[in-house]
């Protein structure tokens, strides 16, 4: 993945003024990936998306966040765009809101293929 699309998300401010952009520019979409260092599976999944060169060729910057290191900001997240605490988990930002989410394994350049395809 290109490090020029990878942001780290480290604060409630910084949650807000991603989703205040998203919401201010309705064509862009970003993804956020949350992220348990703990965990073997998130760490496939991780690798899964850093492999991928989908978030380049979509123009979709990719927010990774260490929900060990920064559980505050991963539950307000959780509160904000009403979406269930998982782990490992990749949500897909839109006007504001979480439009798709996925888990686990099922965090796959595929699935992110059929999300940007509807």
């Amino acid at each position: 993945m290109s490090h020029a699309l990878k942001f780290n998300l480290q604060s409630e401010q910084a949650l807000d003024e991603l989703l205040l952009v998203s919401s201010q520019t309705p064509n862009n979409t970003y993804a956020i990936f949350k992220h348990s260092t703990r965990c073997n599976i998130s760490s496939m999944a991780l690798n899964r998306m850093d492999k991928t060169d989908f978030f380049e060729k979509h123009d979709v910057p990719f927010y990774y966040l260490d929900l060990i290191q920064y559980r505050n900001v991963s539950n307000y997240l959780a509160q904000k765009l009403q979406v269930q605490h998982e782990s490992p988990q990749l949500l897909i930002i839109k006007n504001g809101t979480c439009i798709a989410s996925q888990t686990h394994n099922g965090i796959r350049e595929s699935w992110l293929l059929e999300v940007f395809t509807k």
